[in-house]
This record gives structure tokens, C-alpha cells and sequence, in this order.
């Protein structure tokens, strides 16, 4: 859906409605088989890896938060980095808009620890925050939360490698 990425020239590709319609008709797909309260679906907005980007990522994502609303899916989830590495300036973040916008379950992910997950939530910008890396290297996280235990810190030089170095050796309290 990146307008630096998508260079189509058909019905997918130009302008933001253009650009929008291959997700938006892929998540009506899968609701038709799936119902709308199974479906989700995962934004990332600053994500600028592989050669992608977006000239205007505020008003792309907010098109597509509104367009999905429209499907009452299950849940939005979105990736904006409060934490190290990779933060998202203060000023650069909208997560706050998208939740405004989207009508359903909202979930935020980017480097949550208990404190700022749960602040987050208090504050109702999310739903519900996601701990990807950190449930990684600390397979029992929730416990570690309880406590106020101390964290294993994530090797990302392990990740999607293929091997049981980074998924299964973090030490448990």
C-alpha cells in the first residue's frame, strides 16, 4: 500500500484509493470465510525497510483505519515504536488518530515495557499492547511482570534465524 514501493499504474496503484483497494479487498475476502470478529489486521506505518515508504503515511493510515472500520473486524493492530531501537519521534507518532478513527479493538506494539503498556492502556490510546520481542527472550514474561523481575534483553541477531539460539535458551526465573 506504499506509495514509494507501489509504482502500478492499473487499478491498484495511484492514488490513495487506488492504493487502498488491494487490502481492503483482501481483508473482505477473508472475512468470507473467516466472519469479521476473526480477521485483524497489522499497520506500520513508519516502517521504511526493504525500500519501502510513504509520502504521507498520516493520511494513508488514517484512510485505511476509516476504510477498515467499515468491516467491524475483529481487532486494528498497530506497530509505533516508543522504545529503543527505532523510536518514533513524539512528534512523528499518531497512534492517537488512528484510535479515534478505528471503531474496534485497538491493539499498539513498539517497545512497550509494563510501565508504558500499562499507562497506555489507563490513558485508553490502546486496547490491549503486544510484547513481541520482549516475550521472546522472556517466555514468561507475565510472571516477570508480576514481580517486577528483571528482563533478558532480546538478541535480535537470533530472530527468524532458524535455530533453537534466541527462542529457546533465554534463562526463566
Amino acid at each position: 500500500m506504499r506509495d514509494g514501493s507501489n509504482h502500478r499504474t492499473d487499478q491498484f496503484g495511484g492514488s490513495l484509493h487506488n492504493r487502498a483497494r488491494l487490502p481492503l479487498e483482501v481483508v473482505e475476502a477473508v472475512i468470507d470465510v473467516f466472519g469479521a470478529d476473526r480477521v485483524g489486521y497489522r499497520i506500520s506505518p513508519h516502517f521504511q525497510n526493504y525500500s519501502m515508504n510513504d509520502s504521507n503515511p498520516h493520511e494513508t493510515f488514517c484512510y485505511l483505519a476509516e476504510e477498515l472500520s467499515r468491516f467491524n473486524l475483529g481487532f486494528l493492530h498497530m506497530i509505533e515504536r516508543v522504545g529503543e531501537p527505532m523510536r518514533v519521534a513524539p512528534g512523528a507518532r499518531f497512534a492517537s488518530i488512528i484510535r479515534s478513527i478505528f471503531n474496534g479493538t485497538f491493539i499498539l506494539n513498539g517497545g512497550y515495557d509494563a510501565d508504558k503498556g500499562n499507562a497506555t492502556i489507563q490513558k485508553s490510546e490502546a486496547d490491549l499492547i503486544s510484547y513481541g520481542s520482549l516475550f521472546l527472550a522472556n517466555p514468561d514474561l507475565p510472571e516477570r511482570f508480576r514481580k517486577n523481575a528483571p528482563l533478558n534483553t532480546p538478541d535480535i541477531t537470533t530472530f527468524y534465524a532458524g535455530e533453537e539460539r534466541g527462542y529457546i535458551d533465554y534463562p526463566a526465573l
